[in-house]
C-alpha cells in the first residue's frame, strides 16, 4: 500500500516535470522565476481549498459547495468592514461563516445521513443565492485600509498567498499523517462500518472534515478579497471542480481511504502549469478546459484500474 502511494506521487511529480520541460521548450517566457511565481500564486487559492477537499474525499465524501463558501465568507467579511468593524474582527467573522457552512454540511451528512453529493450541492445553491441576494450581485468595496497587504505583500520575493499555502500544507500534512484524527479519517474512508465497530466516532470525523473544508474555503475567500480589494459575490465559481481535479490528479481515490496533501498540491500545480503554459501558447480557454478534463479522466481511469487490482 505504501509503495502504491509513493509510486502515485512519483508519477504525479514526473508529470509536472514533463509539462514544465515541454512548455519551457515551446515558450521562451515560460522558464523564468517571474512566471513560476505567477504559477505558484495561481496555485495558492485552489491549493488551500483542495487541502480541505482532500480530507473530505479521503472519508469517501465530496464537497461541491466550496466555491460558494469562498464567495460567502468573503462577502460576509467585506460587509462587516463596510459597516465599520475592525479588520481583525471582520476576518474572524468571515472565518466563522465558512466554518458554519462546513459544519452544516457535516451535520447533514453525518446526522441526517444525506448523500454528500446532494447535501453539498444544495448548500452550494443556497449560499450562492444568498450572497447574490444580499449584495444584489454588486461587489462589496470600501474595505479597510491596509487589508490589501494581506495578499499583496511578499516575503523574500515570494507572494504572501504562496507562503500561506506552504504553512497550511505543512500543518495539515502533519495532521493527516501523524495524528489520531488523520488516522481515523483514513479509517472512515477505507471501511466506515468497521471503523464504527472499532470505536471510531464516525460522525465527529465527518463533522471535522467538512468543518475544515469550510474553514479553508473561508481563508481562500479572504485572500481573494484582499487581492481584488473587494468581495465579489460571483467569486469561486467553478472552484469545486478545480479542487476535486487537484485531489484526483494528486492520486486520491474517489472511493475514499487514500490520498495525501503533497499529492494534492502537486495536482494543483499540474493544473496551474497546464493553464499557464497553454495561455502562453495562445490556446483558447475552451481548449484549456478540454485539456484539464482529459487529464482528470485519465487520473480517474488509473485510479479505477488500481482499485480493480
Amino acid at each position: 500500500m505504501k509503495k502504491n502511494k509513493i509510486m502515485q506521487q512519483l508519477v504525479t511529480f514526473a508529470s509536472l516535470i514533463i509539462m514544465i520541460i515541454f512548455f519551457s521548450i515551446t515558450s521562451s517566457q515560460f522558464f523564468s522565476i517571474t512566471n513560476f511565481m505567477t504559477i505558484a500564486l495561481q496555485t495558492a487559492i485552489i491549493g488551500i481549498i483542495a487541502i480541505g477537499m482532500t480530507f473530505v474525499i479521503i472519508t469517501g465524501g465530496i464537497d461541491l459547495s466550496v466555491g460558494s463558501i469562498v464567495a460567502f465568507s468573503g462577502v460576509i467579511m467585506g460587509m462587516a468592514m463596510k459597516a465599520g468593524i475592525p479588520t481583525i474582527l471582520a476576518i474572524i467573522l468571515g472565518l466563522v461563516s465558512g466554518i458554519a457552512c462546513g459544519i452544516i454540511n457535516g451535520l447533514l451528512v453525518s446526522k441526517a445521513n444525506l448523500p454528500p453529493f446532494i447535501t453539498t450541492l444544495g448548500l452550494m445553491m443556497i449560499t450562492r443565492g444568498l450572497v447574490l441576494a444580499i449584495t444584489n450581485g454588486i461587489p462589496v468595496s470600501g474595505l479597510n485600509d491596509g487589508f490589501d497587504k494581506l495578499s499583496g505583500g511578499t516575503v523574500l520575493g515570494i507572494p504572501n498567498p504562496v507562503i500561506y499555502l506552504i504553512i497550511i500544507t505543512a500543518v495539515f500534512s502533519f495532521v493527516l499523517k501523524k495524528t489520531v484524527i488523520g488516522k481515523y479519517t483514513y479509517a472512515v474512508g477505507s471501511n466506515e462500518a468497521a471503523s464504527k465497530l472499532s470505536g471510531v466516532n464516525v460522525d465527529k470525523i465527518k463533522l471535522f472534515v467538512y468543518g475544515l473544508s469550510g474553514f479553508l474555503c473561508a481563508i481562500s475567500g479572504i485572500l481573494l478579497a484582499s487581492r481584488l480589494i473587494s468581495a465579489q459575490p460571483t467569486e469561486g465559481t467553478g472552484y469545486e471542480m478545480d479542487a476535486v481535479a487537484a485531489v484526483v490528479i494528486g492520486g486520491a481515490s474517489l472511493m475514499g481511504g487514500s490520498g495525501s496533501i503533497l499529492g494534492t498540491i502537486l495536482g494543483a500545480f499540474i493544473m496551474s502549469t497546464l493553464k499557464n503554459g497553454l495561455n502562453m501558447l495562445n490556446v483558447s480557454g475552451f481548449w484549456q478546459q478540454f485539456a484539464i478534463g482529459v487529464v482528470v479522466l485519465v487520473a480517474v481511469y488509473i485510479d479505477s484500474l488500481k482499485n480493480k487490482k
